[in-house]
This record gives C-alpha cells, sequence and structure tokens, in this order.
C-alpha cells in the first residue's frame, strides 16, 4: 500500500511540473519586447531627423536666387531656382516627402505603443521604400544639374555659371548634399523596420 501510494504522489507531482512551463520561458519575451520597443523608439527618432533634412533641402533649394548687376541696376543678370525642371523636382519631391513623414509619425507612435504589432510597421516600410527611392531620384537629378553649373559641357554647349553665380551654386550643392542625408535616413528606417519585422 505504502509503495503504491508513493508511486501516485510522485506521478502527481511530475503531471503538476509537466504542466507548469519553466521561469526561462516565461522570462523571454521581456527582452524581446523591450528590443521591438527600443527600434520602435529609433524609428521615431530618425522620422524627426529626415523631417528637418527633406523641409531643410526643400527650404535652401526653394529660396536659392542671385541676382548679378551689369552695367546699370537696371540690366541683370538673374538666377533662381525654378529656372531649372530639375531644381522644381527637387524642391517638390523632398517638399511631399517631408509631408509624408509628418504624417507618418502617429503610426511610429504606436509601434512605440505596440511594438509586436506587425501591419504598421509593413505599412511604413513599403511607404518608406517608395520615399526614399524619391527623395533618392530628386537629390541625383539636382546632383546633375549642379554639376552642369559648375563645370558645364562642351558636348551640349551648356557654359559653366559658377564662376559668376557663386552663392547660387553653393547653395545649390548644400541642398543636394542635404537631401542625400534625408535618403540616408530612409535607409536607417528600411533596416531598422526590417530589424523590427524579424521573429527572434
Amino acid at each position: 500500500m505504502d509503495s503504491a501510494s508513493a508511486k501516485s504522489k510522485s506521478k502527481g507531482k511530475a503531471v503538476a511540473f509537466a504542466g507548469s512551463p519553466p521561469r526561462s520561458a516565461e522570462a523571454a519575451p521581456l527582452p524581446f519586447f523591450k528590443c521591438k520597443k527600443g527600434l520602435a523608439i529609433v524609428d521615431f527618432i530618425l522620422r524627426l531627423g529626415a523631417i528637418g533634412a527633406t523641409l531643410g533641402a526643400a527650404a535652401l533649394m526653394g529660396t536659392n536666387e542671385q541676382m548679378l548687376p551689369f552695367f546699370t541696376q537696371f540690366l541683370q543678370f538673374h538666377a533662381q531656382w525654378n529656372e531649372f525642371p530639375m531644381f522644381q523636382f527637387f524642391v517638390v519631391a523632398n517638399g511631399a516627402v517631408a509631408g509624408y513623414l509628418v504624417l507618418s509619425l502617429p503610426f511610429s507612435v504606436v509601434c512605440i505603443v505596440r511594438p509586436l504589432a506587425v501591419a504598421p510597421r509593413l505599412l511604413l516600410i513599403i511607404l518608406d521604400s517608395m520615399m526614399m527611392a524619391l527623395v533618392a531620384a530628386g537629390a541625383s537629378a539636382a546632383a546633375a544639374i549642379t554639376y552642369l553649373i559648375h563645370n558645364g559641357s562642351q558636348d551640349a554647349n551648356w557654359i559653366a555659371i559658377c564662376s559668376q553665380f557663386t552663392d547660387f551654386c553653393q547653395v545649390a550643392s548644400e541642398a543636394v548634399v542635404v537631401s542625400f542625408i534625408a535618403a540616408m535616413f530612409f535607409l536607417c528606417l528600411v533596416l531598422v523596420s526590417s530589424l523590427a519585422l524579424k521573429r527572434y
């Protein structure tokens, strides 16, 4: 009788032990949750930086102009950003992307509050990839024109104007650099979203 009762007690203990999860399995989701939340916070900070970069690039190029007096104040040479179609595309692209980034901030906040949510993160990574391509296209187009106004082109009969319009060319170059920095912000955003979607 004693041996039978001992076996039944040991079986009961074994069943109870098997039914309860180990402590390591219970503690595992906590670092996973913190990692996801940390990536969401980094995403929000990167978006703020990208907003500043795109707005700065659009503002620099959108206010870029220079006038040179020639003989009298009534006869002047004038260089302005909207005289170049590629610069117009540059300003529109950076302005549109800046607007998208502002609208994407609530989704980034949702990812901070709910780090395990997949749908908003997946939406952001798709839209961020599209916006990165748009920013890179605008910056590349403006960089090509900036190169031409600096160096000219004999084949295209394009005269270099930066020897006269120094301020105009300098501001255009700065705007292009800032726009490429915005593209780098977007690259970091895509990488962060990819890590956040990864299952550990």
